[in-house]
């Protein structure tokens, strides 16, 4: 969906006085969708949620507290790139992602740093398929499914975040819970929703400031050091959004989502240990 046609949109739901301002903050992002499939047909390699995770030789399973990570998915940035409209993305490789098994890392604590571990494996081709871990739970363990991808254009849920000079009235913003609610128009519109980049699909709060914060020690904006903090807030981007999907056997807390955010500036220089992670549900 292009901007013109957001825009027109926007205006068919009663949001005619704000709909170019509205638009303009559109941002595209990748839509994931699964599909449950035998992992013995997947090559090595394959863009997947689930099963078991293919990584170089000698790299380790990673741990948090004795007990093996969840293995979550892996994404084969050949597949991902030619729905990267804004070029995000890495030019080659894949990522890994992995969270803590237990799912009692919430992203609200400074120490929760060590419950998730993001991989960028640069040559793909050199991968081979990982066994899990014994002690690894059987809930933890995820079924294998095929992804498929797609260019999807997301909006703010609280567009005032993204331009502080942007107000709506009441009336103007019901109408604007309304046009969101049916948006976006995509193919694979259902209410599962996996996808990197973009807004994320947040079931609370906004999280890049609870990202920023935390990721340098604090616990919240009353510290002193928060004041030249916050402004970075905004510097944070999403790169993987991950829903609770009966596809996969995948349900985070209650019904919720987990989210791997980015600072754009690791993201560019490819720091893939600079991730912050977040799980919220109902």
């Amino acid at each position: 969906m292009a901007s013109a046609q957001i825009q027109k949109a926007l205006v068919s739901a009663g949001l005619s006085r704000v709909a170019s301002e509205l638009a303009a903050l559109a941002q595209p992002s990748i839509r994931l969708t699964t599909t449950p499939t035998d992992e013995a047909k997947l090559a090595v390699g394959a863009s997947k949620f689930g099963g078991l995770p293919d990584m170089p030789i000698g790299t380790a399973w990673p741990i948090l507290n004795g007990v093996a990570m969840s293995f979550v998915g892996q994404i084969r940035l050949e597949d991902a790139r030619p729905y990267d409209v804004t070029h995000q993305l890495p030019p080659a490789g894949m990522f890994a992602f992995f969270y803590d098994a237990q799912q009692q890392t919430y992203g609200d604590d400074p120490k929760d740093r060590s419950g998730w571990q993001v991989y960028h494996f640069v040559d793909a081709t050199q991968l081979q398929r990982t066994s899990a871990p014994v002690d690894l739970p059987d809930n933890a363990r995820f079924k294998p499914c095929v992804l498929a991808f797609f260019s999807e254009p997301t909006m703010p849920l609280e567009p005032h975040l993204e331009r502080a000079d942007l107000t709506l009235s009441e009336d103007e913003q019901r109408a604007y819970e309304t046009f969101l609610a049916s948006f976006p128009t995509a193919q694979g519109s259902r209410g599962i929703r996996n996808r990197m980049l973009g807004y994320a699909d947040t079931i609370q709060d906004d999280m890049r400031t609870q990202a920023q914060l935390l990721s340098h020690g604090l616990t919240d904006g009353s510290d002193p050091r928060a004041k030249t903090l916050l402004p970075g807030a905004m510097d944070w981007t999403l790169l993987l959004q991950v829903d609770s999907d009966p596809n996969v056997g995948m349900r985070w807390a209650s019904e919720g989502r987990l989210y791997f955010w980015i600072e754009r500036a690791a993201f560019a220089a490819a720091k893939f240990d600079h991730v912050w992670a977040v799980l919220q549900s109902d």
